[in-house]
């Protein structure tokens, strides 16, 4: 495994500064993480890196199936996990805890997915189902691994925000609140977590290889109906989007993800916020200095 680094030092270059992630024993008794939502996608793709860089990794998903393909691609440790279910959510960190004799180093709050939708659109348990997952599913697991790192002194929690978590997009409005919400949240979380030895780390995600839209349409369909919409003729475009095969301007792939992550969990001083892809880093610059309504012509542009 790879040492910890100092945010800013090339990738590689070992640190002169080094934690308990770094020492020798740990050839033998490797940091642990959990890894959310890893039935495919991003967080597959960042169980996969994180275990062939020395980490112990308990990789969880909802269905079963999923658990058992994960075990058999060679992550022995996957465990079930629905974020929705708190006794789930319990029984997936007891289990770990106990393997791993109370230790966790890390965990990785990246199940998540995006409802589009109007905002006049969107009835209550559509926004409710969204915020179920992407919030209040990641503070549960939070509330549930945080007893564990206080005891040790040491822990990373890592939320998988989102470009979206800064910028509001029109047509997703119930995705933009929860990632709004889930960075109010980390934010707060990082204050009251100082002196504790755990940190709490936003990872901004723009345009990722995933089964992001394929997911999107689904959740459309379930609680849109287009032809009773003051934007029907607009959905035909978000429509248009989800099911496209090719790929947004500046698509990265889901190794960008991982690579951000390993720098959350092993520099010895984690940045609180790591942004993924050209447009986060485009839009986080042009949020700070552009008016509002020049913010919003700008997005409107770029949406179409």
């Amino acid at each position: 495994m790879t040492k910890p680094e100092r945010d800013g030092q090339r990738e590689g270059a070992n640190s002169p500064t080094t934690n308990d992630l770094a020492t020798d024993s740990n050839l033998t008794n490797p940091p642990v993480i959990l890894i959310t939502g890893c039935s495919t996608g991003i967080g597959r793709h960042c169980a996969f890196a994180m275990q062939q860089h020395g980490w112990r990794v308990f990789a969880t998903a909802r269905q079963p199936e999923d658990v058992e393909a994960l075990k058999n691609a060679g992550l022995h440790d996957a465990l079930p996990l629905d974020v929705d279910n708190d006794t789930s959510i319990q029984r997936a960190v007891d289990t770990l805890l106990g393997r791993t004799s109370g230790r966790i180093d890390a965990v990785f709050n990246n199940a998540g997915f995006g409802q589009p939708g109007a905002v006049e659109d969107l009835p209550r348990e559509a926004l409710r189902e969204q915020f179920e997952t992407n919030v209040f599913g990641a503070q549960a697991v939070i509330r549930a691994v945080l007893p564990a790192m206080r005891a040790r002194g040491h822990g990373r929690i890592v939320q998988h925000s989102s470009v979206l978590g800064f910028i509001g997009l029109p047509w997703r409005g119930a995705y933009n609140a929860s990632k709004y919400a889930l960075e109010g949240l980390t934010d707060t979380l990082r204050q009251e977590l100082r002196g504790s030895g755990v940190e709490a780390i936003l990872i901004q995600t723009g345009p990722v290889t995933s089964e992001f839209r394929t997911t999107g349409r689904k959740k459309f369909d379930r609680w849109i109906d287009p032809a009773t919409s003051p934007h029907e003729v607009t959905y035909q475009g978000v429509i248009d989007r989800l099911e496209s095969e090719g790929d947004p301007p500046f698509t990265l792939g889901a190794d960008a993800v991982a690579r951000k992550l390993r720098k959350a969990v092993e520099s010895t001083r984690p940045k609180p916020r790591y942004h993924v892809t050209v447009p986060t880093h485009v839009f986080k610059a042009l949020r700070r200095i552009l008016p509002t309504r020049a913010l919003d012509t700008v997005i409107r542009w770029v949406n179409g």
